[in-house]
């Protein structure tokens, strides 16, 4: 058990330096190549802080984790609603924009909901339901460049490495993402089996919590420097990302089964968007009351997990 914990944490430093490692090359990669930097700032680099959620979900997938793998996905977007914002409303009343909260929000509490349908009408995911993700996370990465251009934002800054050094980031980024993937995987299988916990449960809780580490240093830190418009960009960004991408690769390499279990977390995923959204209907700020109810929330949630 004690070795199993401690390969985990090992896994989760390997996840989350191979990611930095591998997003940052990558975008200094696109860079050279004159790549449009709105387009990296909008796209690549946005996607950093779901990286680990990525290499989790897809590996628990190719290794027939499929309680990691769904769990990880909805357990870190109710993670990013209910925990890691409502600290950031607690820090500071963090202000939703009209476009995240006419187009946005929605968007995510309609393909949560798609989720669960799909989950409920063909108990599991497809690759014809994967196709589906892919061709709306497309859309979606074309909707974020026209909005960057319209609001003429560059993107964010991208570091300038070397080929040199660029080439040896990818390669250590993703021999780092394979190992630790498979540690976190294979520890946390361990885990659930000594405590007879099932895979769903540390799927949607302790595998959750620790791929939402960057989301919650990042929402954190923006907070902390007033920074509302990149913690929550984060924060709902994460959550598009993680539905449409993330689990619409892991189901087309491998159809991934829907235990009828998570519709019940699908619900609570689609309730945290609809209560962000009640919360901000009046003036399109977060506030502390918000906050508090968000992390009473979380702490439900978790008491009815455990129960």
């Amino acid at each position: 058990m004690i070795l199993s914990i401690a390969l985990l944490i090992v896994g989760f430093v390997l996840l989350f330096r191979g990611s930095d490692a591998f997003v940052d090359a990558a975008a200094s990669s696109a860079q050279k190549l004159h790549i449009p930097r709105i387009i990296i700032g909008t796209t690549l680099v946005a996607m950093g802080t779901s990286a680990p959620e990525a290499a989790i979900s897809i590996t628990a997938a190719l290794r027939g984790a499929d309680g990691i793998s769904i769990g990880n996905i909805i357990g870190s977007n109710i993670t990013n609603i209910f925990l890691i914002l409502g600290l950031t409303a607690v820090i500071g009343a963090p202000i939703i924009h009209k476009n995240t909260r006419r187009y946005e929000l929605p968007f995510v509490g309609a393909i949560t909901m798609l989720l669960c349908l799909i989950g409920i009408w063909f108990g599991a995911i497809s690759r014809m339901a994967a196709l589906v993700f892919l061709l709306l996370f497309a859309g979606f990465i074309i909707y974020t460049i026209i909005m960057a251009r319209h609001d003429r934002q560059d993107g964010e800054e991208i570091k300038n490495i070397s080929w040199a050094k660029t080439i040896l980031m990818i390669v250590f980024g993703l021999a780092a993402i394979v190992i630790g993937g498979g540690l976190i995987i294979n520890s946390a299988t361990k885990i659930a089996t000594y405590l007879g916990a099932s895979q769903r449960l540390i799927g949607l809780t302790l595998v959750a919590f620790g791929t939402s580490l960057p989301e919650l240093v990042v929402s954190i830190t923006a907070a902390i420097k007033h920074e509302y418009d990149m913690a929550i960009g984060n924060i709902v960004g994460s959550n598009i990302f993680n539905i449409l991408f993330v689990l619409g690769t892991a189901a087309a390499i491998r159809p991934i089964p829907f235990d009828s279990a998570f519709i019940t977390d699908g619900a609570i995923a689609l309730l945290a968007v609809a209560m962000l959204m009640i919360f901000t209907v009046k003036d399109a700020k977060l506030g502390r009351i918000g906050g508090i109810v968000f992390l009473g929330a979380y702490a439900g949630y978790l008491a009815y997990l455990i129960s």
